[in-house]
């Protein structure tokens, strides 16, 4: 029976790559001569370090820049509030948003049964797995899915006939 799953991830690779560009224009741009501007990567985060609220607003801006010319969908940054760290240091800790959560799962399970196609749905940790009989049943609710707004970017993979 043909399948596939519905997830949202987040290209490492490609993220790391756009972190060292931000990085690099950071440590080379006229307006951040001398300041200690820079993007830092954790596990489930990013953090941007500046000396003002208004050079972190300008790494932000370049981090996401760089993020979107790789591809990346900006829709998986969730940005908390700039705050001051003292020493006349500011920084903006970024989420990155993975996977998809119980809440989302269940609405994403209620759509597509609402659209009455002879698939079925199954929720399977922070993802969601989709099988039917035909090809085209498949292929209609990845562009229902595409077409609404889950909040989050969602990819379509292992697709298996």
């Amino acid at each position: 029976m043909p399948s596939f799953d519905i997830v949202s991830e987040i290209d490492k690779p490609e993220l790391s790559n756009g972190l060292h560009q931000a990085n690099k224009e950071l440590s080379t741009r006229f307006d951040f001569k001398g300041s200690d501007a820079r993007v830092e990567y954790s596990e489930s985060n990013l953090t941007v370090y500046a000396d003002n609220d208004f050079q972190v607003r300008q790494a932000v801006d370049i981090l996401r820049e760089k993020l979107a010319k790789r591809g990346l969908d900006l829709g998986c940054l969730h940005y908390r509030e700039i705050e001051e760290i003292g020493g006349g240091k500011a920084r903006q800790i970024i989420d990155l948003k993975e996977g998809i959560d119980t809440e989302l799962g269940r609405r994403l399970v209620k759509q597509i049964k609402d659209k009455k196609l002879k698939v079925q749905t199954a929720i399977q940790g922070n993802q969601l797995r989709v099988t039917g009989k035909k090809r085209d049943d498949l292929q209609q609710v990845i562009a229902f899915l595409r077409e609404a707004d889950a909040g989050i970017p969602l990819q379509f993979n292992n697709f298996r006939d």
